[in-house]
């Protein structure tokens, strides 16, 4: 095994401060893993703890959206309507791992997602519905319906959540298509929709 030098501890310590790890730090210096490993533990380089470790790890995930740098008059009426919609409708928690978008208004659901797709440019692959129905509605029908409306692959919707109706016809007239969750994947996506929110704050 290749013996690192003592010259090299700062650059060791900078480089894996800034978030490589030990084997990034060896490919870079062309070292081995166990080199590194062996010299960090030999000049008792303190680690980064758990917490830290997960954080980078998020922060070097690439984005799974594209947002352009200039937006056009629709894109710029469109962010602003899907910010407002989700700034009342949408679970904000940063526990959240992403997107959650409900509601039973169908136009209030293709404006969000019109949103997503045309300002956000987002992965398609990672958009799940959950839909929220009664023991007294066809909910097949209900899937059906949400995913030519929305033009989401039956594929992408999660176990439906099905409630034992109490007063079946009053809730069947006012959700005749149930309830969806519109959700995203992605917490980054999750954190700018946030911070337009604030922006919006007067």
């Amino acid at each position: 095994m290749t013996t690192i030098p003592l010259h090299q501890k700062n650059k060791i310590i900078e480089l894996y401060f800034q978030g490589k790890g030990m084997k990034q730090i060896g490919e870079e210096l062309g070292y081995s893993l166990n080199a590194v490993y062996y010299f960090m533990r030999k000049h008792q380089i303190a680690r980064r703890d758990l917490v830290s470790s997960a954080k980078i790890r998020f922060d070097q995930k690439p984005l799974s959206f594209t947002i352009p740098p200039t937006l056009s008059p629709e894109q710029k009426r469109l962010k602003l309507l899907g910010v407002t919609l989700y700034w009342a409708e949408g679970y904000k928690t940063n526990k959240s791992a992403g997107i959650d978008f409900a509601n039973c208004d169908t136009a209030m659901q293709v404006v969000f997602l019109s949103f997503l797709r045309e300002v956000c440019h987002i992965d398609e692959k990672r958009i799940t519905v959950l839909l929220y129905s009664h023991d007294e509605q066809k909910v097949p029908e209900q899937i059906h319906y949400w995913s030519r409306l929305l033009k989401i692959p039956k594929e992408n919707f999660s176990k439906p959540y099905i409630a034992k109706s109490t007063s079946g016809l009053e809730k069947k007239s006012k959700m005749p298509y149930g309830l969806v969750h519109l959700r995203y994947a992605d917490k980054k996506l999750l954190w700018q929709i946030l911070d337009w929110i604030e922006e919006l704050k007067p």
